[in-house]
Formats: C-alpha cells, structure tokens, sequence
C-alpha cells in the first residue's frame, strides 16, 4: 500500500550513508529492505542547480513504504552544490565531468544560466579524474551495488538519453511523454555517462522538461514511483 498523504511530509526511510561530500555533508543512499540484489540506481542532484530532479525523486520515495522499495536511490549526489545553489561541487567541480572516462580531459567546462544566455560561465573538470570526494564515493557504491541499470536525472532538455535503447528506456520514454533519444548531441567527456559506457553498465539520462515542479509531480512522479518499486519493464 502507498504511504498515506498525511505521512508524506517527511522520509520514512533510513538512508545508508557512502561517503562524505567536501564540506563534510553525508553523502546517503536508500536501500530496499531486503538486501536483495539492486536491478536500478536511480540518482539525482549530481548537479545542485537542477533541485527539481533531488524533489521529483524525493516525492516519489516518500509515496511508497519501506516495503515497496525494490531499488536504490540516490536524492542528491552533490548536497554542498544545492546547499550553495551550484551546479558544481564546494571545490568548483562539475561532478558530471570528473568521472575516470577515457575521454576525460583538463579543460575547462562551460555552461549557461539560462537557454538565451552564451556558453561562457567556467567550471572544473578537476585536476585530474576522481578527484572529488563525491565522484569517488558514487563510483564505489556503483561498483559495490554493481546495479544492471543506473538512471541519472537532469534538467532541463525534455528527453530520455539511451544510446542503446533499451527496453527499460523505451518505457520510461512512453510514460512520460519524453522523446527517447540516442545522443544529446554535444561531448561529455568525463560524465558519469561516459565512464558508465566505458564500463559495460547501462546507464539513462533522463532529462526532465523546464516546467514547474507541481506540474511533474502529475507528470514524472508516477513513473518515477513504478520505477523505485520495480513495476518497469526492462
């Protein structure tokens, strides 16, 4: 059964914490109860100016009971970055670009504010790969949980990113009415894509539309919530 709504103000469920993010926050992750092996990681806020992604997910765990929870979830793999209102990390880091990829590189990174903005607000891939507190502890729970999909949540470009087009991504493509695309169309070189691609391990961007919060809490959390109790096809 669904949690009741007036239960649904807070997280009935105790996280497990994997590491420790640079200013010391608890990096935590929500586990099924049953130790069972984790088919899908789902994971949010890697970047802290897309809190809409770290609140969708919230809402949908706080839905279901403990019971229900088949899979794992990750609400904010970068707490220092929402807690400043950065895309980055505390150091300046994009986490979506310090992962040990093989196209990984020193450049700098380059993002906007806003769609009717330049390209021109300059942020670190890190001094080398994983040299982030963050990158590296969501590396290693990966590794130990060792999941058969990983599914990262952004925002704002409207679209499910699945280079392989899985059945899993087909149907969270179906369900949320978001095009189901193979390449968003730019380099990422050193993202947790990239890296997950050169591991073998299935990974899934998805892409939430620029609209308001309440609106996809109608329109993404329903999958969002068949996806942590594991009533998705793939």
């Amino acid at each position: 059964m669904p949690t009741e709504r007036k239960d649904r103000g807070k997280i009935s469920h105790s996280p497990t914490e994997y590491g420790k993010s640079v200013k010391g926050s608890p990096l935590e992750i929500y586990l099924p109860k049953n130790n069972s092996k984790i088919n899908i990681l789902i994971i949010a806020g890697i970047h802290g100016d897309e809190p809409e992604s770290t609140v969708l997910l919230s809402e949908a765990l706080r839905s279901i009971t403990t019971d229900e929870l088949k899979n794992a979830v990750i609400l904010c793999a970068n707490p220092d970055g929402l807690s400043n209102g950065t895309r980055a990390n505390n150091n300046g880091v994009d986490l979506n670009r310090n992962f040990p990829s093989t196209n990984w590189g020193p450049e700098l990174v380059f993002y906007r504010n806003s769609k009717d903005e330049d390209r021109d607000v300059e942020l670190s891939p890190g001094s080398k790969p994983a040299t982030e507190p963050e990158t590296k502890a969501l590396i290693d729970i990966i590794e130990k949980l060792n999941p058969k999909y990983l599914i990262s949540i952004h925002a704002p470009l409207a679209c499910i990113e699945d280079p392989k087009k899985t059945e899993l991504s087909k149907w969270i493509s179906e369900n949320t009415n978001l095009l189901l695309i193979q390449d968003i169309g730019y380099k990422t070189p050193g993202s947790m894509g990239s890296w997950a691609a050169d591991k073998d391990i299935p990974i899934i961007t998805f892409e939430l539309p620029s609209e308001s919060i309440e609106k996809m809490k109608e329109t993404i959390v329903p999958t969002l919530i068949d996806i942590l109790i594991d009533n998705c096809n793939y």
